[in-house]
């Protein structure tokens, strides 16, 4: 990792995304070891987590996680997944929250030295670019390590810096536990936005 002491950093967590890039590299994150990383690297500023919940559900899995984040020192940005029926009449959940972490990104850039973009989704080329241009440097966490690769080659080109995730298991994951996909959160192709 490419941190300095004095830095101050946010970091951005596409949690669709990393969770769908964290399971096809076979570990999961202990959000407090990710954390106590930043921390012990730089001057953590902020750190965002982003995910759509699906709310007609009784009891989500995924909520006991977006509460422990925002009870312990993560920024929740989460909304409602939104269902349609696509043309074969097969019902569909979509929640991206692109916007949503692309806003955030630019709203904080005046105030840190460095961010990290723990997702490897190309549609954020153009803030990494945006972001430089107002002399932020910029970290891209993601894999190319899996089949297929979870990172766009465009992104990957566009950061200051590509921090290769499985290289951060050791410091990162949870000791001794199997992924498990979740029931209420798609793979990461339902997530994307129909053209």
């Amino acid at each position: 990792m490419n941190f300095y002491p004095n830095e101050r950093v946010a970091i951005f967590i596409d949690g669709a995304n990393l969770y769908a890039a964290t399971r096809a590299l076979g570990f999961d994150i202990d959000y407090r070891r990710l954390l106590t990383l930043f921390q012990s690297k730089s001057r953590l500023v902020r750190a965002f987590y982003y995910t759509a919940l699906v709310e007609d559900q009784e009891h989500s899995p995924l909520r006991p996680l977006v509460d422990w984040l925002d009870y312990n020192g993560y920024t929740m940005v989460t909304k409602p997944v939104k269902e349609f029926v696509d043309a074969t009449g097969r019902r569909k959940l979509k929640g991206n929250m692109d916007i949503e972490l692309a806003i955030d990104v630019m709203e904080l850039t005046p105030y840190v030295d460095h961010i990290a973009i723990f997702s490897g989704d190309g549609d954020f080329r153009r803030l990494v670019e945006a972001t430089q241009r107002k002399g932020v440097r910029v970290s891209i966490v993601s894999t190319i390590r899996s089949q297929p690769p979870m990172v766009a080659d465009e992104l990957r080109r566009q950061a200051d810096t590509f921090i290769e995730l499985s290289d951060l298991a050791p410091h990162i994951s949870r000791q001794g536990s199997k992924p498990e996909r979740r029931r209420d959160e798609p793979g990461e192709s339902e997530w994307r936005e129909t053209a």
